[in-house]
């Protein structure tokens, strides 16, 4: 794609352009930085949202599964403080809209679903929508960082990625291993 003047009156596909706010990022680093005030926002909210998940599961394993990443991703606001003081930014987050609507739509699917093992596969569905939510946005920041020679802040948000790419793996555990299967036989 190439390069579009700032003021330029170019168009989209659909023949909208969308006029940019007057705080909007202009290069790498302001986005890089942008992005990572929505995801601190995302994590701080998770630390608020997934104990509801966790005393709503009627799966033991899966209580404790949901409880552990609480500590994890207490660790990720820690680590993402650390981020903000190496780049020499305030870790004031910005409102995260798309954890906003998947937090919301995780209440939604406790208010959907009776308790037991039905409930538990929502709640696997809408933790690993949080999971792949947050595997995206922290597969961004770690290609920003390293393109930006930011290697102490890529590998923070490296070992990040990581830790959720775990956590998906042990909520696709948790749903073939039982939930699911305990799941169908309540049809």
């Amino acid at each position: 794609m190439k390069n579009v003047p700032k003021n330029d009156a170019a168009k989209s596909e659909n023949g909208t352009m969308v006029k940019p706010k007057s705080s909007a990022a202009e290069g790498l680093r302001e986005l890089f930085i942008d992005e990572l005030k929505d995801i601190i926002y995302a994590e701080r909210a998770l630390v608020k949202a997934l104990p509801k998940m966790a005393n709503n599961s009627s799966s033991i394993k899966l209580k404790k599964a949901i409880e552990e990443h609480v500590t994890v991703t207490e660790n990720q606001v820690e680590r993402l403080k650390k981020v903000f003081n190496l780049l020499g930014e305030s870790d004031r987050g910005k409102k995260c809209d798309a954890m906003e609507g998947l937090i919301k739509e995780g209440d939604s699917i406790l208010e959907e679903t009776e308790p037991g093992p039905v409930r538990d596969a929502a709640i696997i569905s809408a933790s690993q929508k949080i999971e792949h939510y947050e595997i995206a946005s922290y597969g961004t920041l770690v290609a920003f960082a390293k393109t930006l020679g930011e290697d102490k802040v890529a590998s923070l948000l490296e070992e990040t990625l990581n830790e959720e790419k775990d956590a998906d793996i042990t909520l696709t555990k948790a749903a073939y291993n039982d939930i699911n299967f305990d799941a169908v036989q309540e049809d």
